[in-house]
């Protein structure tokens, strides 16, 4: 069995070809169950998730092309972990032969869950960003945020980048990494006056006030919302949810866990036919993406596990190829 490091992640992998591997995933399928959500209670300090994900090559939908692999991620968020300086999310994911079910590979969870989150972000705003986006927002400045510039990147042609955090040093750090990689970055003071200007709105934070309002965003802009993943955690308003076209992931995870989706759904503020299309249907072309320059829309990931196991065989492939 292969130990996998998050600079061998690294290595193996690319934005522009993840992206093409996840929308083979989603055109191909997997069997996912829907994860396990345990809420582990802490006596001094805020409680931390345990989430398992699970899944496996379909190979009645996709014969022996996904390469007959088991895998599952296992994942802790812990809040608290910012104040004594490490990662709120931590992971490890588990590769198995499909057929024998012997280890392959222990992969970097937390690393892989980066990309893998960034790719399945920039495969949705292939669908539904407008072709000419060039300015890009970043709402948080966590781990996930320079994976999500770049992924971004990678499929629009981004020419300015800028990063907001409630703590502006941490928005200047993840500007300044990207400016010394070649990216336009920078931080951004005023988080209502950038929503008014970008072309692409990406957020990943834990937050439970909605951040991204809707009557700020002007004709054209997609929404990308990445890091609620409770039904108590909320991104967007119901203005923004009222004025896009609304796509998930999986309709099955994002009805449940987002509370992006699950509040407005129990508000009726969102229909459940309003939900335009998940990427299963996207990437298969059973249903449309954006349909007008002028249109806004709003897709709403809480992370699939066939994601994790497309991007662990292809990190496995890449390093034993």
């Amino acid at each position: 069995m292969l130990t996998i490091s998050a600079a061998e992640v690294d290595h193996a992998l690319t934005f522009p070809g993840l992206v093409e591997t996840l929308r083979t995933a989603f055109r191909d399928g997997a069997v996912q169950p829907v994860r396990h959500h345990h809420t582990i209670e802490r006596p001094d300090g805020a409680a931390s998730t345990l989430l398992l994900m699970p899944a496996w090559t379909d190979l009645n939908a996709a014969g022996t092309s996904a390469g007959g692999h088991i895998g599952v991620k296992i994942v802790t968020v812990s809040p608290d972990n910012n104040a004594v300086g490490k990662p709120a999310v931590m992971g490890l994911y588990l590769l198995l032969n499909g057929a024998t079910g012997e280890p392959e590979a222990l992969i970097d969870g937390q690393r892989l869950t980066q990309w893998r989150t960034a790719c399945a972000s920039a495969l949705a705003a292939s669908y539904l960003a407008r072709d000419d986006a060039s300015r890009l927002l970043v709402v948080g400045a966590g781990a996930l945020s320079p994976f999500l510039a770049k992924a971004h990147s990678a499929v629009r042609p981004i020419k300015t980048i800028r990063i907001w955090n409630r703590t502006p040093a941490n928005a200047e750090k993840v500007a300044a990494d990207l400016r010394a990689e070649g990216f336009a970055a920078s931080a951004a003071s005023d988080l209502d006056a950038e929503l008014g200007q970008a072309d692409i709105v990406s957020s990943a934070t834990i937050t439970t006030t909605p951040l991204i309002k809707g009557a700020l965003l002007r004709p054209g802009t997609h929404v990308d919302l990445v890091g609620g993943f409770t039904p108590t955690m909320r991104e967007s308003d119901d203005d923004a949810i009222r004025l896009a076209r609304v796509y998930v992931d999986t309709r099955a995870g994002a009805t449940k866990e987002a509370g992006d989706i699950v509040q407005p759904l129990a508000s009726g503020v969102l229909k459940p036919e309003a939900i335009v299309a998940d990427l299963h249907e996207l990437a298969r072309g059973q249903k449309k993406g954006r349909e007008s320059a002028a249109e806004i829309t709003l897709f709403k990931s809480v992370g699939a596990a066939l994601e994790d196991l497309a991007a662990g065989i292809a990190v496995y492939k890449a390093l034993t190829a």
